[in-house]
């Protein structure tokens, strides 16, 4: 897949490059694979905005996704590649050989026609499904589950790739893409191959526009607010912080601060961090 861009006709078409959707081979949804999808503009049960910059956007359908892919042993046939609105990657409309249909992420070089399996004696071929300990160490693999049957859970946009790096103890270390080695039971499931829309990452917006369709309102700087608002507000022109170093909204330093739980439950299955070296 490549990026569209445009004669600069206008400032915003100068730096607009668009997806070309040249492997999208399929319009319109499968009716019975959507369900309403309500807009809550970042505010939880109680009417309070607890994710500021989240409200417009464009109306859209979601697209039910299985992640699980249980069946086993039995051929898929891919019928069509699809665009989701949802995700940055496509999807993929799988059709089994009993007529039935589900949508699934599409991996990297899987077209139309092609035969996936899932389960302990599936080829290593990309979109296949197998349990991580059918796997060999050193396969790219995406969609990976982190508890056995809930289905997947890691590495779903577009482009991402993990890696298995190693087997012991009724474990796998995976490479995840931001560098994060983490340990993941052996009867958990992972996709084989790297996540389709490899281009992505190369999509320009353009325009302050395309961000409202996609539900994101503007994000004002903490230095030109009031004291009341921000703790960088207030002052006479451009001012200084005034502060040791930049601070949240609620006062909790930023750029660097470790927000995670030294205490988490799940730091015994991190083998190396990100950003360790």
């Amino acid at each position: 897949m490549a990026v569209k861009t445009y004669k600069p006709t206008t400032p915003s078409r100068r730096n607009m490059a668009s997806p070309s959707f040249a492997e999208v081979t399929k319009k319109t949804p499968e009716k019975s694979l959507i369900t309403i999808l309500k807009k809550h503009s970042g505010r939880n049960n109680t009417g309070r905005i607890t994710v500021r910059h989240q409200g417009g956007g464009n109306k859209k359908k979601y697209r039910i996704v299985d992640f699980k892919r249980a069946y086993k042993d039995a051929a898929s046939k891919v019928v069509a590649i699809e665009y989701d609105p949802n995700r940055t990657a496509y999807i993929m409309l799988l059709e089994d050989e009993n007529g039935k249909k589900s949508y699934a992420i599409a991996p990297d070089g899987v077209t139309v026609g092609t035969l996936l399996y899932s389960g302990e004696n599936a080829d290593i071929k990309p979109g296949n499904v197998l349990p991580i300990s059918q796997i060999p160490v050193g396969t790219v693999i995406h969609s990976v589950e982190l508890y056995p049957g809930r289905g997947a859970q890691l590495v779903r946009s577009a482009g991402a790739a993990a890696q298995l790096m190693a087997k012991e103890n009724g474990m796998a270390q995976v490479r995840l893409p931001s560098g994060e080695v983490r340990l993941v039971r052996l009867d958990c499931r992972a996709t084989i191959g790297q996540v389709g829309n490899l281009e992505h990452e190369n999509v320009k917006l353009g325009k302050a526009g395309k961000t409202r369709y996609l539900g994101i309102r503007p994000t004002v700087r903490g230095s030109v607010m009031n004291p009341v608002d921000h703790p960088h507000g207030g002052g006479e022109g451009r001012s200084p912080i005034g502060r040791p170093g930049p601070v949240t909204p609620w006062g909790k330093p930023t750029l660097g601060y470790k927000t995670r739980n030294k205490k988490a439950r799940t730091n015994k299955f991190i083998v190396k961090r990100k950003n360790d070296r």
